[in-house]
């Protein structure tokens, strides 16, 4: 089921990235305004889906202090992908744009397991993996060419 909901992920995180650089050439206004639009509408997107998904906040709020650094950060960051798939996806075209990011994610992904960095578990970079993350570097050259 997990392998599901990851696959409904990429998928809608393609969509996602045509219809963001959509709604950026259409209102003309720079990114900002779009942006603003798009956490928006994942904010209609999570109260959407709270009544199935809520846990009561007591125990969240006891916690908060025992979350590190880089567990705050994650809007913050999104919010870098957001600005790429208003500003620059719709001109590199969807295979290229899709082939980039998700190499340097897959790329990244094996160097936060092998040091186990940010929350990650330890999983070694073998051989395999790195050579994953080569074939992928490849595919984007691949998928990129024009």
């Amino acid at each position: 089921m997990a392998y599901l909901f990851a696959i409904l992920a990429g998928i809608l995180n393609m969509v996602q990235s045509g219809s963001n650089a959509t709604l950026n050439e259409k209102l003309g206004a720079g990114p900002v305004l779009p942006g603003l639009v798009v956490y928006l509408g994942g904010i209609l997107g999570l109260l959407l889906a709270a009544p199935f998904l809520w846990q009561p906040a007591g125990a969240a709020l006891r916690n908060a202090g025992s979350v590190p650094w880089w567990g705050w950060i994650g809007g913050l960051l999104a919010s870098g992908y957001v600005i790429a798939t208003l500003t620059i996806a719709k001109g590199m075209g969807a295979g290229a744009f899709t082939a980039v990011t998700l190499t340097a994610a897959v790329v990244t992904s094996i160097l936060l397991d092998h040091f186990g960095l940010f929350g990650f578990e330890v999983r070694a970079a073998t051989g395999l993996r790195l050579l994953g993350g080569a074939l992928m570097i490849a595919g984007v050259v691949l998928v990129a060419r024009h």
